[in-house]
């Protein structure tokens, strides 16, 4: 019997925990009130801020309590064109300017947005990395419902109801740089949790990994699992649909997908 390969460690935590402890805090939209729903509440961003670990920045957004007398302080993923001492405005009635936060309903066909809800008021789940934004495709006022298209290229139908801000994601090109050299590597990682440097399977023994050993670093089996295989073995292409090159129809997807 083999060791319990690495891939199994990983769940249990322990070293493989993300370091979290000088992170900014959750950054995700205000919390869904009645204000918001129909009419609009105004904010002004306080300071512009680094969170180890994301490559986008953040902003830090005061807004006045509409129900006690004192401030509440939010953290926004920050929008490109975002600056310290600009009204940001969060409001089923607010105005479609870089930084607002209005529902898709609201908006227009076209429309570039960052920072969007999947479901109505879970505050932000899509469209969060650095440089990254979704694209306002349709809208059906029939049904209530809007068509976005993702970061991934993706399109994917949400209520029109769900919040994004107006925008897209600040940070973008981060990756045009190449990391060069190897410990530019590790500060990156160690921001965010031990995943590197990642040890090869073909270069473990067989006792570590199902594709180590041999005389030769080869892999010797189809690197495609089962979905219910167990876990010591479920490392490589786990229940693919197909691998492989694609090869001529990629055309063919996208224009399919532009007509649907």
């Amino acid at each position: 019997m083999g060791k319990i390969i690495r891939a199994q460690r990983r769940g249990a935590g322990s070293v493989f925990k993300s370091h979290t402890t000088h992170r900014k805090g959750e950054a995700r939209l205000r919390a869904q009130d009645f204000a918001e729903r129909h009419g609009y509440l105004k904010g002004v961003v306080k300071d512009i801020i680094h969170d180890p670990g994301r490559g986008a920045p953040l902003v830090r957004v005061a807004f006045r309590d509409p129900y006690r007398h004192k401030q509440r302080m939010e953290t926004f993923i920050a929008a490109e064109g975002m600056y310290s001492g600009q009204f940001v405005y969060c409001g089923r009635k607010a105005t479609l300017n870089v930084g607002n936060v209005l529902p898709v309903g609201q908006m227009p066909e076209g429309t570039i947005v960052c920072n969007l809800e999947e479901k109505s008021g879970d505050r932000g789940k899509l469209a969060r990395a650095s440089g990254n934004y979704a694209t306002i495709v349709a809208h059906n006022h029939e049904s209530g419902k809007t068509r976005v298209k993702l970061p991934s290229g993706s399109k994917k139908v949400i209520p029109s109801a769900n919040r994004a801000m107006v925008g897209i994601v600040a940070g973008g090109g981060r990756i045009d740089k190449p990391i060069l050299k190897a410990g530019r590597a590790y500060h990156k990682y160690k921001a965010k949790r031990n995943c590197w440097p990642m040890v090869r399977g073909v270069a473990m023994n067989p006792v570590e990994h199902p594709h180590g050993g041999g005389n030769h670093q080869h892999v010797g089996k189809p690197t495609t699992v089962r979905r219910d295989t167990s876990h010591g073995r479920k490392v490589g292409l786990i229940a693919a649909r197909r691998t492989g090159l694609l090869r001529g129809t990629k055309k063919v997807a996208r224009e399919k997908s532009d007509k649907m």
